[in-house]
């Protein structure tokens, strides 16, 4: 697997898996799906978009998105989300945007990751923080409305860049 830096034709195919994943309502904050001219201008928007490719297929697999969590005196801070296309979870590609994301970051000049809100019930995310050395800094009751209207804990991370 190659991760590469986005291109404007990567839209359609970055645009599905991530609208999939906005869909199945229960990782990401966003409601509303991206259509082909939001995507272009959320994916050129990013500080950098990650697009994971097959190598043996050239399928886009997965991508994620990196940028500033704050401004200013927290402008030091980045955050990132992550998005496998159904059908390739569980073969780690999260596992390599996240390290890609990790050395990008730092490139970029970012000192720390942080994640806003990883739900408490993405257990294969938060083992994977865990294993990389991401810190939990607590656990912020209810904050993630899932799509059926239930509410789950979301668990914020950070991690210092080399």
């Amino acid at each position: 697997m190659t991760i590469r830096k986005y291109s404007r034709e990567d839209t359609k195919a970055a645009m599905e898996i991530w609208n999939s994943i906005v869909e199945d309502g229960v990782a990401f904050p966003q409601m509303e799906c991206l259509t082909e001219e939001s995507a272009v201008r959320f994916f050129e928007g990013q500080s950098h978009t990650g697009i994971a490719i097959d190598d043996e297929s050239g399928e886009i697999v997965g991508l994620y998105i990196l940028h500033p969590n704050n401004v200013g005196r927290c402008g030091h801070i980045c955050n990132t989300s992550y998005a496998v296309k159904e059908g390739k979870r569980g073969l780690h590609i999260g596992e390599q945007l996240v390290k890609d994301s990790l050395k990008i970051g730092a490139e970029l000049g970012f000192r720390i990751l942080q994640f806003n809100a990883v739900v408490a019930t993405n257990t294969h995310a938060l083992h994977l923080y865990e294993r990389l050395g991401f810190t939990q800094l607590g656990i912020i009751p209810h904050g993630f409305r899932m799509k059926d209207g239930h509410y789950e804990d979301i668990i914020p991370h950070y991690i210092e860049l080399n």
